[in-house]
Formats: C-alpha cells, sequence, structure tokens
C-alpha cells in the first residue's frame, strides 16, 4: 500500500483512561495503517520542544504540562490522503464541537483533555515524526 503518512500521540488523558485499544480501533477501521508507533513519556522539556511553535501563547505552558503528565502512544499513519481524512477522523479540538463518530466526540474529556493530536501539515509531518522516531523505526506497507 502506497500512501501518505501523518503522526498521532494518543494524549496522557487517554492512555491513563485504558483507551489505547478502542482509538487504534476507530484508526485501523477507518484504513490506517500503523507505520511505526511507542508508548512513551514527554518530559516537560520534550513538551516544551515540540510544542515550541505554540510559545508565548496563553495555553503553551498548560498544554506541556498537560503532554508531560503520563505516557503517551507516538505513532506515524499510512493512508492515502492521510493528513485531511486523519484530522476528519479525530474531529474539532473541543470535543463539545467534535461531528458525532470522531475521535473526540467518542473519547475526549475536554477541550484540554481532547484524547488525541493529529499533524495539520506536510511540515508538522515530518518534524512531528522526526521528533519521535528515525527513519529505520518506521515502514511502508505494499
Amino acid at each position: 500500500m502506497k500512501g501518505s503518512y501523518t503522526f498521532t500521540m494518543i494524549k496522557p488523558d487517554a492512555v491513563k483512561a485504558n483507551l489505547i485499544g478502542p482509538i487504534l480501533n476507530v484508526i485501523n477501521q477507518a484504513g490506517f495503517r500503523i507505520a511505526a508507533m511507542q508508548l512513551t513519556r514527554l518530559s516537560i522539556e520534550d513538551a516544551r520542544v515540540f510544542y515550541a511553535v505554540h510559545e508565548g501563547k496563553g495555553f503553551y505552558e498548560p498544554l506541556c504540562e498537560f503532554m508531560s503528565s503520563g505516557p503517551i502512544v507516538a505513532a506515524i499513519l499510512l493512508k492515502d490522503n492521510a493528513i485531511a481524512d486523519f484530522r476528519e477522523l479525530i474531529g474539532k479540538t473541543d470535543p463539545a464541537q467534535a461531528a458525532e463518530g470522531t475521535i473526540r466526540k467518542l473519547f475526549a474529556k475536554s477541550l484540554q483533555q481532547n484524547a488525541i493530536h493529529g499533524s495539520d501539515s506536510k511540515e508538522a509531518v515530518a518534524f512531528e515524526s522526526s521528533f519521535f522516531f528515525a527513519e529505520r523505526e518506521h515502514f511502508e506497507f505494499y
């Protein structure tokens, strides 16, 4: 299967709530293949680097604190039109505004504890994927 890549993280709130399996099931059912995946934890310093694009915004520090509060699942996903399709699958950032059947509507608790991250551009995919994975750690499926 040739396609395009996107990057995702299952956030600490969803990991703590034991939602890794159900979220991965929704992702798989939507036709995404997992090219790389790991359970890890961001330090506060790692979170600040990862979210540096948001530095200076009011939500930056609370976001970094939240994202370093527990384990996350980082993954590279593969599918045709991966970025746009995944953004649609996860739904709006605020689960109250997310469409029925989206990951955030199904699993998120709040605007901050919204269960999942999805890259919004090819540039973001490149940075975010390389933040967690070496080239040899992800695979294409044919």
